[in-house]
């Protein structure tokens, strides 16, 4: 069975930090492109950050630049996304996703396997 499972999601404080983990099962990751994508209440579902499986390319958006880091680990079969200086506005259900495709987008459209999510919530 195929699957993906997130985990590492918290109630932090403005200015702390979380590192989310995306563990595969079923598959192999390092032959997969995988995005972070996150959900707040009432919002749409939005790209956050990405790994490509050709080269490591990593992309993000704007909003977390400079604060968030995706990383894989192969050997693990796991991708990690580190949260650093999280903001109430980061508050969102966090979602990993894999796709077999060259380079990553932060968009949601040519993902096809996704995980459960995990609940990330910043507040004092």
């Amino acid at each position: 069975q195929l699957q993906l499972v997130e985990s590492g999601g918290d109630l932090v404080q403005p200015g702390g930090s979380l590192r989310l983990s995306c563990a595969a099962s079923g598959f192999t990751l390092d032959y997969y492109s995988i995005g972070w994508f996150r959900q707040a209440p009432g919002e749409e579902r939005e790209g956050v950050s990405c790994i490509s499986k050709s080269d490591g390319s990593t992309d993000y958006a704007d909003s977390v630049k400079g604060r968030f880091t995706i990383s894989r680990d192969n050997a693990k079969n796991t991708v990690y996304l580190q949260m650093n200086s999280l903001k109430p506005e980061d508050t969102a259900v966090y979602y990993c996703a894999a796709v077999a495709i060259r380079l990553c987008a932060l968009s949601q459209s040519p993902y096809y396997y996704w995980g459960q999510g995990t609940q990330v919530t910043v507040s004092s």
